[in-house]
Parts: C-alpha cells; structure tokens; sequence
C-alpha cells in the first residue's frame, strides 16, 4: 500500500500575518503602544530609539492601511496621536508570550 506524502504548506493568513508583525519597527511600535497607550509621534519617536522619523512615518501608514494603529486628532489639538485599534489591542496576548519566549531564551548579554 503507497501513501502519498502531503506537503506542508504554509497558511496564507500566517504569512500575511507574520509579514506584519515580523517587518523591522512594527512589533517595536506595537509594543509601545500596548504599554503606553497613545503616544504622539515624537513620544513613539523617543521610545522606538534607532527608528528613523521617516521610517516611524512609513510603518504607522502600514500598521494603519492594516487597521492595527488609528491616528486620531484630538478637539482641542493640533498634535495627532496614534493608538491601537481593537485588533491591533488584539495582539496583547501574542506580545506576552514573545516576552515570555525572550525571557527564557536570551540574556541580557545576547542583546548587546
């Protein structure tokens, strides 16, 4: 009797999703986010250290056209802050274990 052996194939929505979350700056941004709530984009600026301005400027459009980020300008403001939407505050548990996941497996030492 011959099986025939069924190729693993990686799901549309993973890649889509690991695209997003994997792409250098976005997890970072995230981060602050889920942390700090909304933040101004110098304050995300100061907190996302090696980012330059006109890449933060590039991945908040991205994380917006993905409806992970709204920039939202307040009334009585002339500033815009960006937060989390809901799916993007959707991803709190993910984070965690990343965290979690770091904490077990790097040193402090493995980051410099």
């Amino acid at each position: 009797m011959s099986e025939t052996k069924v190729s693993f194939k990686v799901c549309p929505k993973f890649q889509k999703t690991f695209g997003i979350l994997g792409k250098k700056w976005n997890g970072l941004i995230i981060e602050v986010l889920l942390n700090e709530g909304p933040q101004r984009f110098k304050e995300l600026a100061q907190k996302v250290e090696k980012c330059s301005d006109r890449v933060l400027v590039e991945r908040l459009k991205e994380l917006e056209k993905e409806d992970l980020v709204e920039r939202i300008t307040p009334e009585n403001s002339a500033r815009a802050v960006y937060q989390l939407t809901v799916r993007g505050e959707d991803l709190r548990d993910i984070m965690q274990d990343i965290h979690i996941w770091s904490e077990k497996w790097y040193s402090l030492e493995d980051c410099n």
